[in-house]
């Protein structure tokens, strides 16, 4: 990965507290910065959720929801209500200005979070599991809110920078019987103009 970029910064961080400081100070800019580099992942997603989400599905999570990037094409579409959960208040606030969410919430993903038992109709988590962010067991408590038969719909990194707890945390759960896997893109290059090595892939499970 190239770390000159602010992709490059994001993954450095050693520690949450880096992490969220980083995305702080780069919430003004976030969604410039990966625009100029081509970053395909959000219209990806958003036509594989239009695929296998039902359009009455409420409510549904935007976990890792950042500015609103990925939301904003669904919202357009007519879904909703989101509810999104970001850990870093500089990305919740420059999605609170763009009015697409019914609630927004400072969480952090791998810890508990703060919903009851199958809360969701459907879950949404865009660029944000993935190295040096939100941890492969992350998708723990993605399970508990979700509702039965919710669809999960997530992007993962494809390419050897990538760790294989997280591919393993998807397989164990479908080992588990947890949720059954529905579909999944092929490889793709999500950032061509600025990380040209990165590929990602978008992936549909259900709850069971």
């Amino acid at each position: 990965m190239n770390k000159k970029t602010k992709v490059g910064d994001s993954y450095a961080a050693n520690s949450s507290d880096e992490q969220q400081a980083t995305y702080d100070i780069w919430a003004a800019d976030y969604e410039k910065d990966l625009c100029e580099m081509g970053y395909r992942v959000p219209a990806v997603a958003a036509a594989v959720f239009s695929r296998f989400v039902p359009l009455d599905a409420d409510p549904i999570l935007d976990a890792g929801c950042g500015g609103g990037i990925q939301t904003e094409a669904l919202v357009l579409s007519g879904y909703g209500p989101f509810v999104g959960i970001d850990f870093s208040q500089g990305m919740l606030g420059v999605a609170r200005e763009k009015n697409l969410y019914s609630d927004l919430r400072q969480m952090e993903m791998g810890k508990p979070l703060d919903f009851t038992d199958e809360s969701f109709a459907a879950i949404l988590s865009i660029g944000t599991i993935t190295p040096r962010h939100a941890p492969p067991n992350s998708f723990d408590e993605l399970l508990r809110i979700a509702k039965k038969d919710a669809p999960m719909v997530f992007s993962l990194r494809d390419d050897p920078e990538q760790e294989a707890e997280y591919p393993l945390a998807v397989e164990q759960h479908s080992n588990a019987g947890n949720w059954q896997h529905i579909f999944s893109t092929d490889s793709f290059y999500s950032m061509p103009y600025g990380e040209p090595s990165v590929t990602h892939r978008v992936h549909v499970y259900k709850k069971c």
